[in-house]
């Protein structure tokens, strides 16, 4: 059997640990941060044109309202067409942007699945993500296929999911979804070998999550609610504030995953990183003979193993290691590495400080 598949792609976030480079005005998802394409732009790239008998659609566009001109911008720099560009006036999370999703896949087709990912996240082997995605399309007739990312390492930053038992090839029941863990359990969990990292990738038919939806009725009915007021102009969907502010916050993964009985996990080796740290885009960066990971003008003597990046001023060290100096605009931020989650305490003070 042939699949249709609808990517939604969820743009709303702000990225605020990776500022000053990333901003409110221009979020993470808008910038080249490993080199090429903007993170939005790669994750369309990946999800178009035929996986065996997968059969990927144009886009859903789920953003934040006033990022609508960038939106724009980055689709046509990729000579793509979305089907549909929501543009959400306010924060509701990820459940009401599946439930609306969802809504608007059916319109379109109503036999298609939809493929629900963020914006902002890295995926190095495209052809292996595909791969799974075809490999989970028959059983996401039936249930929500979340793609759980194969651990390399205890990491403590993530959520992760317990599979439980086999449904077919390669795809599980899952068992349950645990929070971010402390370092002793996360290797647990690794040597463990039955525990993916929680991606909040999601493949699903627009009937069953709408179903699933019952023990968030309120979410999904004033999503229907908002989606019925809009003004619709082409492909444009503007909300009403009101409307789309009376919808209630809350995440996919509580509002539906952890009460259905119809949830399954594709676990996956597929490159996968969520860039939420300036730490992370060294890890993920190109470096230099020395471990430098560069973008601008950079210029170093005697330096090893920093993340050295600028969008306008000259960046130049000496001695020093294991460093981050990002300059964007008029703020220079300076840090060791090893500190890197300090970028929104330090966005916080700033603020304070202005």
């Amino acid at each position: 059997m042939d699949h249709h598949i609808i990517p939604a792609i969820m743009s709303g976030g702000s990225g605020t640990r990776l500022w000053p480079t990333s901003t409110e005005r221009l979020p993470k998802q808008f910038h080249s941060l490993i080199g090429g394409d903007s993170l939005i732009q790669a994750t369309i790239k990946r999800v178009r044109g035929q996986a065996g008998a997968v059969t990927f659609g144009a886009p859903i566009m789920l953003a934040n309202a006033q990022h609508e001109a960038l939106v724009d911008a980055h689709l046509a720099q990729i000579g793509c067409q979305a089907s549909a560009i929501a543009l959400e006036p306010a924060g509701r999370n990820t459940a009401a942007a599946a439930a609306i999703a969802a809504m608007l896949a059916a319109e379109q087709n109503e036999n298609a699945l939809v493929l629900l990912l963020p914006a902002d996240h890295v995926i190095a082997d495209a052809a292996a993500f595909r791969a799974v995605i075809a490999k989970a399309a028959p059983h996401a007739r039936e249930r929500i296929v979340t793609f759980g990312v194969q651990p390399d390492r205890p990491e403590t930053g993530y959520g992760y999911i317990k599979q439980g038992a086999a449904l077919g090839d390669g795809v599980y029941a899952i068992d349950m979804f645990k929070e971010k863990p402390k370092a002793a359990v996360a290797q647990a969990y690794l040597d463990d070998g039955g525990y993916s990292w929680n991606a909040g990738i999601f493949l699903f038919s627009p009937a069953v999550l709408l179903r699933e939806f019952a023990a968030a009725a309120a979410i999904r009915d004033a999503s229907a609610s908002a989606l019925a007021q809009a003004r619709r102009s082409a492909e444009k969907i503007y909300f009403s504030q009101a409307a789309f502010e009376a919808i209630p916050k809350a995440p996919l993964d509580i509002a539906v995953m952890e009460a259905t009985r119809f949830g399954a996990v594709a676990p996956c080796d597929i490159g996968w990183a969520d860039i939420g740290s300036w730490d992370e885009v060294h890890r993920l960066s190109p470096h230099d003979e020395a471990g430098n990971a560069r973008h601008g003008e950079v210029v170093t003597l005697d330096a090893r193993n920093n993340l050295l990046r600028s969008d306008g001023p000259r960046i130049c060290v000496a001695g020093v290691e294991d460093l981050m100096v990002i300059a964007s605009g008029d703020t220079v931020v300076v840090a060791p590495l090893s500190r890197a989650q300090d970028v929104k305490r330090l966005l916080e003070l700033a603020s304070a400080a202005s």
